[in-house]
């Protein structure tokens, strides 16, 4: 299993219980534009999906333990609310449950299977990007990137998994 890298700063005082750190804010990073390349040093921010026109997050080269949260705060209606890894060495698995905002009712389960999947690509409307959305990815190793969570789409849903 994969370890925590050792040139990460450590907030403890050496005690086996832990530490405290109080007043801890999150990034959030949303400045709406079509795409944006993550960086290592923001692994714990939420993204938002903020751009009508969609959004593109390109994932950085995964360091087990770096986790990126999405969020979509305005529905996609042209191209697509979409992360993507760094290369097509990289793959997600794992998987979404896809709800249907029309009928109110879960929808089906799709899978990502960490061998030819690299993206999750929302359409706005059977594939999900809409309000609510929110994924977690997290790196497991230097080419897997977990991935879970939940889409909003309408109509007849089809997987968000995509190979490029």
């Amino acid at each position: 299993m994969a370890t925590i890298p050792t040139d990460l700063e450590r907030m403890n005082y050496g005690g086996p219980a832990g530490c405290i750190a109080p007043g801890q804010h999150r990034q959030v990073i949303g400045d709406a534009v079509a795409t944006r390349t993550l960086l290592a040093e923001e692994s714990g921010a939420l993204c938002l999906l903020d751009r009508a026109a969609g959004v593109v997050y390109t994932l950085p080269t995964p360091v087990a333990g770096m986790t990126f949260e999405f969020l979509v705060v305005v529905s996609v209606t042209s191209n697509a609310h979409k992360v993507i890894t760094h290369a097509n060495t990289a793959f997600l698995l794992g998987g979404v449950l896809a709800g249907d905002v029309t009928i109110a009712t879960s929808g089906p389960y799709f899978e990502a299977n960490g061998s030819t999947i690299r993206a999750l690509s929302a359409n706005g409307s059977t594939s999900g990007g809409l309000l609510g959305e929110r994924y977690v990815v997290t790196a497991l190793t230097s080419t897997y990137w977990g991935i879970h969570g939940v889409t909003h789409g309408a109509g007849t849903l089809i997987t968000p998994f995509a190979t490029s």
